[in-house]
C-alpha cells in the first residue's frame, strides 16, 4: 500500500507538471528537447520511460513519484523543494515563512515582508536568501494571510497610477492562466522586475507564450513583450502605499 505522504507528494508533482506545461517548459509531443521523453530522461534517466511519467500523472494509477525523483525534478526545473517535498510555500518563486513574525519588543505581528526591489528581482529569491535578522515584517488593515511581499517602486513608468517611491504589496499567482488582462502585476523574469499593466498573448496553439507589458505613463514608455518561460514569476499587485 502506498503511504499517504507519497500520495500527497504525487499530487503536488501533478500540480507542478501542469504548471510546467502551462509555461511551455514541458510540451508532451515536442521533439525539440521539451517533450515527455526528454522529461523522463531527466527525471528517470531513460527517454523510454515516458509511460511511467504518464502513470504518475494519472490520478487513478497506483504508481507515485518517489522522493529521489522529486528532488531531481526540483534541481532540473527550478522547483521549490520545500513545496514539492514538504508542501510548504508555492511551487515556484518567492516563498515566505509559513508563520507570521513577531516584532521583537513590540508584540506586533507582521504578515507582509518588506524587501528591496533589487533583492526581489533576483533570479532565485526565497526566504533563505535573507538573513533571519534582516527580515522586516509589517501589517496593514484589510490585508490578512501569508505570502505577501512589499517593495518600493523605482521610476515614473506607472505614473500617475503608481508614483516613484510608492510601496506596492503583491501576492504570487500560480501561472499565466490566472492573469486578468489589463490588471497590474509585478513580472519577474531572468533577474528583471517590472510592475505594469499586463495582457496575455497566446500562440497559435492557444498557450500563453508571451506577455505584453504596458506602462501607465505611455507618453514616455512604449509597451513591450516578454516571453513566458521557466523563470517567469507573476505577482498580482493588490495595494499601493504612498508616503509611508
Amino acid at each position: 500500500m502506498i503511504r499517504e505522504d507519497r500520495i500527497s507528494l504525487n499530487k503536488r508533482f501533478i500540480k507542478v507538471f501542469n504548471l510546467l506545461e502551462e509555461r511551455g517548459v514541458v510540451i508532451k509531443n515536442d521533439r525539440n528537447g521539451r517533450g515527455m521523453g526528454d522529461f523522463a530522461e531527466k527525471l528517470l534517466g531513460n527517454r523510454a520511460y515516458g509511460h511511467i511519467i504518464r502513470a504518475y500523472l494519472n490520478a487513478d494509477d497506483k504508481r507515485c513519484i518517489d522522493y529521489r525523483q522529486a528532488r531531481i525534478l526540483c534541481r532540473e526545473y527550478s522547483v521549490n523543494e520545500n513545496y514539492l517535498i514538504d508542501g510548504i510555500g508555492t511551487p515556484f518563486g518567492f516563498d515566505l515563512p509559513e508563520t507570521v513574525k513577531e516584532d521583537r519588543g513590540s508584540g506586533k505581528i507582521g504578515n507582509i515582508l518588506f524587501t528591496t526591489t533589487e533583492a526581489f528581482a533576483g533570479v532565485a529569491v526565497d526566504s533563505s536568501s535573507f538573513a533571519q535578522e534582516d527580515f522586516e515584517f509589517f501589517t496593514l488593515p484589510g490585508l490578512a494571510g501569508s505570502g505577501l511581499v512589499a517593495f518600493p517602486i523605482n521610476g515614473n513608468s506607472m505614473e500617475p497610477v503608481i508614483q516613484d517611491s510608492d510601496l506596492v504589496i503583491c501576492r504570487e499567482i500560480a501561472g499565466v492562466n490566472e492573469i486578468k488582462d489589463n490588471k497590474i502585476y509585478a513580472v519577474k523574469n531572468n533577474g528583471q522586475l517590472w510592475v505594469k499593466y499586463v495582457q496575455r498573448i497566446p500562440n497559435n496553439k492557444g498557450r500563453i507564450a508571451h506577455l505584453k507589458l504596458i506602462s501607465a505613463n505611455h507618453l514616455e514608455y512604449d509597451p513591450f513583450v516578454e516571453e513566458v518561460n521557466e523563470y517567469t514569476r507573476l505577482y498580482q499587485v493588490i495595494r499601493k502605499v504612498s508616503d509611508l
